[in-house]
């Protein structure tokens, strides 16, 4: 693969091993902007690639360098996640430059591929578990949205980056989970939503938090838990991102705990 070196003066040394691979859209009017910023030392945030649309590849910050692109964030008990991460961020005006009718501008199939190629390279030269490639909304949910319900993980997860449920898995899931998660939660049809508390609302938080969103098990469903509903909806569940946990919300966080864990004992 062809890669552009643009050096960012936006980085400095680890403080971890890499274990972790951080995905965002620029939210930029246009890539050429966020470019523009990455080399800014004023501006002081970098990341280690940058993916144009047509497949033009980037690269600002060597592997080995600590990137500043995850900002205040955390994922399944780890901080500093620039230390720890690879970060890549996807030409894309995502929710701050929408389309016409506020549509979220499409990632095209050229920069996918591209996309799939380059973290394929980056996971041959890294060791990363599968249930740390993650978005910028799993790891700092109450800030950021990126890279946002148009992205397709499912896609990347198909061609070996990151997890996603296989679909017998989901199928043979969903025929239990109504009656379990209406037994366990204590569901009555409408599932959860903001200002509910109590013991339902604290075992969809540990589910959540077994996959790894930063969520204390208060019972309260409060703004952080909403947040992390819909950062959870945002990759998992993408017709669906409200922050309310329906019915069909429950399931799938179900389903990608045990995904989750399933990977984690295998590793």
């Amino acid at each position: 693969m062809k890669i552009e070196a643009l050096p960012s003066p936006n980085f400095n040394d680890r403080k971890h091993p890499i274990d972790m691979l951080v995905l965002h859209y620029t939210g930029m009017e246009t890539g050429q902007a966020a470019l523009d910023r990455m080399r800014d030392a004023e501006a002081g945030v970098s990341a280690h690639y940058m993916l144009w649309e047509d497949g033009r590849v980037v690269q600002l910050v060597g592997e080995d360098k600590r990137a500043w692109h995850a900002g205040v964030s955390r994922w399944q008990g780890d901080e500093d996640l620039n230390s720890r991460s690879i970060g890549i961020e996807i030409v894309n005006g995502g929710h701050d430059w929408p389309l016409a009718g506020n549509v979220l501008p499409p990632y095209p199939d050229a920069q996918i591929d591209a996309l799939i190629e380059l973290c394929a390279g980056i996971l041959e030269r890294w060791h990363i578990p599968g249930s740390r490639i993650v978005g910028h909304s799993d790891i700092a949910p109450m800030r950021k949205q990126d890279p946002g319900e148009h992205f397709p993980w499912d896609r990347l997860a198909g061609a070996g980056i990151g997890l996603w449920p296989h679909s017998d898995t989901a199928v043979t899931a969903n025929r239990t989970e109504n009656a379990r998660l209406e037994k366990e939660l204590d569901l009555i049809g409408r599932g959860l939503s903001r200002g509910d508390t109590g013991q339902s609302v604290g075992r969809m938080q540990a589910m959540l938090a077994d996959i790894g969103y930063d969520l204390p098990q208060s019972e309260k469903y409060d703004e952080q838990t909403a947040a992390c509903v819909q950062a959870f909806q945002l990759r998992w569940a993408q017709d669906r991102v409200s922050g309310e946990a329906d019915l069909a919300t429950l399931q799938r966080i179900s389903i990608v705990e045990d995904l989750y864990r399933r990977a984690l004992d295998e590793a």
